[in-house]
């Protein structure tokens, strides 16, 4: 695992030269690595995130409010569909974080949504960096040219939606049925499973998902048969 301990590439990465690169540093040390190492009297990123994360919703809903003038019930799941752990996950191995995390022997080897969990709250321990370093402008800014970009693909696809609830929708309006979900195939031991799930309506596949998780897998079965639908 990289240390932070230089982390040029990050700024250059982001384009934000901090003033304070022990703030920054701050962002990728997880409170296991200093359970494992309490000499380097280091703070770990559990602060910058909960400051992160109360940032990074204001900054959501106050664009939202804004830029649209739709019900709140509609603003309030799109902010939920861009600021949940899986978006901010993405966007964080997007920006490689992984990379120079500090983590102790046994969360280094953490895979899948446990991997997930740290990327997503060091994420929001950026956000929190950056607003401490920063100021709110250049905050908002990130976020905008990182996050809200993403919003039009979400409206327009359905992303907000759960998308288990959505398909479900779908084939009671079109065929009075509902979809029911098979565990295909098991992977790998049981510390570390992966399952394949059908989507099926009777005897008929409509499509597969998989995840570390029977939950996720249901829900990446039911996304592929949406984006199925949409194509045709």
């Amino acid at each position: 695992m990289k240390k932070p301990q230089n982390l040029n590439n990050f700024e250059k990465k982001i384009e934000i030269d901090f003033k304070d690169k022990k703030i920054l540093q701050q962002v990728f040390i997880h409170r296991s690595f200093l359970n494992e190492n309490p000499e380097k009297h280091l703070n770990h990123n559990e602060r910058l995130e909960f400051l992160g994360d109360a940032v990074l919703e204001f900054i959501v809903t106050e664009y939202l409010y804004q830029n649209y003038p739709d019900p709140e019930g509609e603003l309030t799941s799109w902010r939920s569909a861009l600021v949940k752990g899986r978006t901010l996950s993405d966007l964080a191995k997007d920006l490689d974080m992984n990379e120079y995390l500090l983590l102790s022997r046994g969360e280094a080897k953490s895979e899948g949504r446990a991997r997930e969990f740290i990327l997503a709250n060091a994420y929001e321990a950026l956000i929190g960096a950056i607003y401490l370093d920063q100021g709110m402008d250049k905050t908002t800014q990130f976020v905008n040219n990182h996050l809200i970009k993403l919003l039009p693909e979400i409206i327009q696809k359905g992303l907000h939606r759960d998308p288990k609830s959505y398909l479900q929708e779908i084939f009671q309006a079109k065929e009075k049925t509902t979809p029911i979900y098979k565990v295909i195939k098991e992977i790998g031991p049981d510390h570390n499973k992966e399952f394949i799930i059908g989507v099926f309506i009777g005897n008929r596949l409509l499509g597969e998902g998989k995840g570390n998780s029977k939950q996720l897998a249901q829900r990446a079965a039911a996304s592929a048969v949406l984006s199925k639908l949409k194509l045709e």
